[in-house]
């Protein structure tokens, strides 16, 4: 939906609900601002009786309007304005010739219309400037520095005191602004450049200025009058400090991201060691698993050298009847202890490959998985791992409920595209759990898969990494599975993962301990600490209460002086992050997604950091549908919650604004535009919260290859697919071809050279389109289908591209639209509630 149709559906819903009310509460068609006062507190009197109610409000009413300077009582707006900017004082029955309301219209709207054109032709004039040459001349020169080893050193020292100074030194507000507006100019110019060093640039200015926003703040705005204030200022703080330590910690880990070339393997396959290759499962089906098993059976490896074990922790009899069958080896075990860890481990005596290929029972790998990832064992004998992208063909719930899938970057593009990359240029690649090769003899010295986490894949790599073992990250995308299919689901897996990155930072922190370089601890220990998120964005979701409604001052500063500080921090901060991470993530997408999760998180990382040994393993269900869209109240009532707060306090902002109007109004504005932002925040949570339809098991991918039609007749004609999926295929209407549904037919899909049939039935006819449905498949057929579909070696290269790169306020616009949105669905959602309600009434009665 356009911005502008989205616009127009949520006016037309206002209206309906208007009319609903209206007609609730016995309000006339021809009805002012006055009456819906009026009638939402009082009874209307019987038809022809007088109304004294409604004419003493009259009074009231004209008489507040006058005392405020509203010139057009039944004006919203004009009342909006006035509860927020005080009128002058002018003769009665004229608009005051300074008054602020015509003031804006007459001059700010103009003046923004101006600058807004302005700002296009200076855009289109920068545009044709030759960033590109200008941003390789800065990276060659700062190359040439870095081979002068004695240089870098000194200017990296000179260039700390030079910050550090220019970070600590005290400005007026006003020369602070104009600080501000210098480094803003220097580093919109600046994120043209292409090239690292800009980056590192943005990151540096932004630093400057988190810098002189912690100093102030450190030493200007921590006195407080009462130990309440003094609670709720430090809580405030600490809250704070936890974001300046992930922002410092994340330049850090990303701003030099590394894109690893794929090493090639020796032509003389001898040479090439063996795999065996472990997919563990507990209580998925078995159609999620077939293709994970046919296309690791396909893989591009010599057959004496490949081994492919199915690890069942479910003991059940049709996945033995399967290995069995499709001729892969089948291992289970009298227990479950220690989940998927203890699965593995149990193999490992049981097998015998000098490297072991592990994949989740739904991450379908491609042919090429095993001949890109290898090279690097055979390079560096000290390699014990490489990790490759998890990537995901269905959408997760954010993507479906939202209607972002494939628009906006989802949660895992920041680690996989971004996060991974970066720790991979300090030798700290994570183990993910699938999509990965370990070396077994490294994995066994460190006593296998560890099992003292839930997150026994992070905490693998780092026992690997403090025995000296190297790793290396792949970034191209060589396996591709299910996302998590329902909110619960997702907030589930990721309050596990939260939990047991928690209990690593507890017994075998980072930070501490032997084996790992500087850079290796803030990659782990960033990773550990973001998780600890849930504290400090509730915090944020709930602060401003403190100061709108119990007028607790836990920031001791005028409104002037906090904004000349923490604007430029915001800006500049989001300025670098879109930079680095913009392919990845969009700007203001981070708070959606803690927002969402910090309620659920916040409990078990506390927990487990005290207690480590609490919490167990859970498995992510996979492969399920949702026959109907429905709101998740259960997962939405801490949202519903925080929205409560949030409004409370807008209502406590308003209240002070017209009852108090002296000198904090500024404060008080400022202040409520945190909560406007914290409830588009929960807005969008709310929007996620409402599971959208899903009717497939399968999901469709696009897939343009061509392919042959053999008809009933004996006839051939050619075409191309459109999309695929395990249960069937999308193919690009034939000329002059006319089929019907429930036509059967045969479809041969060439990989390579080399056709392969599958009997069809036609499911759908369009104009453009013809959709067939698989009839039944033999084993080899639906091997076959894997090796044409999911396990083309060229299956997901080109899913990211047509992506936007960010920009923040794009990416403040997508937010603040489903935050909308998200409002929207909860009235619906409520309207329905109702109505259902009084039609269960209506049925009794």
């Amino acid at each position: 939906m356009t911005p502008a149709g989205f616009a127009a559906a949520v006016r037309a819903l206002g209206r309906r609900a208007a009319d609903w009310l209206a007609r609730g509460i016995g309000l006339p068609a021809e009805r002012t601002l006055l009456d819906w006062l009026v009638r939402l507190f009082f009874h209307a009197p019987p038809p022809g009786q007088p109304d004294p109610v409604r004419k003493r409000a009259r009074a009231v009413f004209l008489r507040l309007a006058a005392e405020w300077g509203v010139l057009q009582p039944l004006s919203p707006r004009e009342w909006l304005w006035r509860a927020f900017v005080r009128a002058p004082r002018a003769g009665a029955g004229e608009r005051p010739a300074r008054d602020p309301l015509a003031w804006f219209d007459k001059t700010v709207v103009p003046a923004y219309v101006f600058v807004r054109a302005i700002g296009r032709r200076v855009n289109a004039a920068l545009a044709r400037l030759p960033w590109d040459r200008w941003g390789g001349w800065i990276d060659a020169r700062a190359q040439r520095v870095g081979h002068r080893r004695w240089l870098a050193p000194l200017l990296l020292a000179g260039g700390a005191l030079l910050w550090a100074t220019a970070g600590m030194s005290p400005l007026m507000p006003g020369a602070q602004f104009a600080f501000f507006l210098i480094v803003a100019v220097l580093a919109l110019g600046i994120r043209r450049l292409p090239g690292h060093m800009p980056t590192l640039a943005l990151a540096s200015l932004a630093l400057l200025a988190m810098v002189r926003y912690v100093w102030w703040r450190a030493t200007q705005t921590l006195d407080f009058r009462s130990p309440l204030e003094a609670f709720a200022g430090y809580l405030l703080f600490a809250a704070e400090a936890y974001t300046w330590l992930i922002l410092l910690l994340g330049f850090v880990q990303t701003a030099w991201p590394l894109d690893r070339p794929v090493v090639p393997l020796p032509d003389d396959t001898d040479l090439w060691p063996t795999v065996d290759v472990y997919i563990p499962t507990y209580n998925e089906p078995l159609s999620v698993v077939k293709p994970t098993v046919f296309a690791a059976q396909s893989m591009d490896w010599p057959s004496a050298k490949l081994r492919v074990y199915l690890l069942d922790d479910g003991k059940r009899a049709e996945f033995e009847a399967f290995a069995r069958e499709a001729g892969i080896d089948y291992l289970t075990r009298d227990d479950n202890r220690h989940a998927k860890a203890g699965n593995i481990n149990r193999a490992l005596p049981k097998t015998h490959g000098e490297y072991i290929a592990i994949f989740d029972c739904d991450h379908v790998p491609t042919r090429s998985f095993l001949q890109t990832t290898m090279g690097e064992f055979l390079r560096d004998p000290k390699c014990a791992l490489v990790q490759t992208p998890h990537h995901f063909f269905s959408p997760d719930p954010f993507e479906r409920n939202l209607g972002t899938f494939r628009e906006v970057p989802n949660e895992g593009n920041l680690f996989y595209g971004l996060v991974q990359a970066g720790n991979d240029l300090w030798n700290a690649t994570f183990f993910c759990g699938s999509c990965a090769i370990l070396k077994r003899s490294a994995l066994e010295e460190v006593g296998g898969v560890a099992v003292e986490t839930v997150t026994e894949d992070a905490h693998t790599a780092l026992k690997l990494h403090r025995r000296g073992y190297t790793s290396a990250y792949l970034p191209t995308v060589q396996a591709a599975g299910l996302a998590t299919e329902s909110l619960a689901g997702h907030v589930k897996q990721r309050t596990r993962w939260a939990r047991g990155m928690a209990q690593i930072f507890r017994i075998d922190n980072p930070f501490l301990g032997p084996g790992l370089g500087l850079v290796q601890r803030i990659c782990y220990g960033n990773a550990m600490l973001h998780f600890f998120y849930g504290v400090p964005r509730l915090i944020f979701l709930t602060m401003p209460l403190a100061y709108l409604f119990f007028h607790l001052y836990f920031i001791n500063a005028s409104a002037v002086a906090l904004a000349s500080y923490v604007v430029p921090y915001l800006v500049l901060a989001n300025i670098a992050n879109s930079r680095m991470q913009g392919r990845y993530r969009h700007s203001f997408w981070a708070e959606v997604y803690e927002s969402v999760l910090a309620w659920y998180i916040a409990l078990p990382t506390t927990v487990a950091f005290l207690s480590p040994k609490h919490g167990k393993f859970n498995v992510t269900d996979k492969g399920g549908k949702i026959e109907e869209g429905y709101v998740d109240w259960s997962t939405s009532k801490p949202y519903l919650v925080l929205f409560a707060v949030n409004v409370i306090a807008i209502l406590a902002g308003i209240t002070r604004l017209v009852v108090d109007q002296g000198d904090e109004a500024s404060t008080i504005m400022i202040t409520m535009g945190w909560t406007f932002y914290n409830l588009a925040m929960l807005g969008a949570a709310l929007a996620v919260a409402r599971e959208a339809k899903q009717v497939r098991v399968t999901h469709r991918i696009a897939m343009r290859v061509p392919a042959t039609l053999l008809l009933a007749d004996g006839t051939t004609a050619a075409c191309f697919t459109s999309d695929y999926s395990a249960g069937g295929l999308g193919l690009e209407a034939v000329p002059g071809l006319t089929l019907a549904v429930g036509d059967t037919l045969t479809v041969c899909v060439t990989r390579g050279d080399r056709p392969f049939p599958f009997p069809v039935r036609v499911c759908r006819v369009t104009p453009a389109h013809i959709g067939v449905s698989f009839d039944a498949l033999t084993l080899e057929q639906e091997r076959q289908l894997v090796q044409c579909t999911f396990g083309r070696a060229d299956a997901w290269l080109d899913w990211h591209e047509g992506e936007r790169t960010d920009t923040p306020l794009r990416g403040l616009k997508e937010v603040l639209r489903v935050g909308v949105e998200g409002y929207v669905r909860l009235l619906k959602g409520v309207s329905r509630s109702v109505q259902a309600m009084l039609a269960l009434d209506r049925a009794r009665d």
